[in-house]
């Protein structure tokens, strides 16, 4: 039976986090979600199971509301990095979920190292 596309987004996604998990080390987690409209990204210290840091598409303040493009991303990534620094970290792993590292995933990865945060 052939699986369906959110059967096998999971099992990506549990893949990732997993492989993620065995070289974590204690260092904090920046996890993406993306949606058809919006894009989200956290980090997160995995071992007090807390949320550092946080950004998204839908804050009015970074100018992108509503939109899911690979400009919103640029500025999401550039926001996350600047949160992050201000909460102490300077250091990650990247978490892409089960999405495919390329386009909007791949613009916020590469704001956010320019951005000084590094993974």
């Amino acid at each position: 039976m052939a699986n369906s596309k959110r059967e096998l987004f999971l099992k990506r996604r549990l893949r990732v986090r997993n492989k993620l998990r065995k070289i974590a080390d204690g260092r904090a987690r920046l996890s993406v979600h993306r949606s058809s409209k919006n894009i989200s990204v956290q980090l997160i210290d995995d071992v007090k199971g807390v949320t550092l840091a946080a950004a998204s598409s839908l804050e009015k303040d970074l100018g992108v509301v509503g939109k899911n493009n690979v400009e919103a991303a640029k500025k999401v990534g550039a926001a996350i990095a600047e949160r992050a620094k201000k909460a102490g970290v300077e250091a990650c792993y990247f978490d892409r979920g089960g999405f495919i590292f390329h386009g909007k995933i791949k613009a916020l990865a590469d704001a956010a190292r320019e951005g000084g945060l590094k993974f």
